[in-house]
């Protein structure tokens, strides 16, 4: 019993931290990618000038 409950816990642990990394790559993915329009549009807009 004893080792049947660890696995189900470590398998829930092992799945939320799945999870959880996941979500932190789509944000800093994002993030970077809201960072690199930035980037883009400022370095058009000294361009054009």
């Amino acid at each position: 019993m004893g080792k049947k409950l660890l696995i189900i816990f470590l398998s829930i642990t092992g799945g939320l931290l799945a999870v959880s990394a996941t979500f932190t790559a789509i944000l800093l993915i994002r993030e970077k990618k809201r960072k690199d329009e930035e980037d883009l549009e400022h370095y058009l807009d000294s361009s054009i000038l």
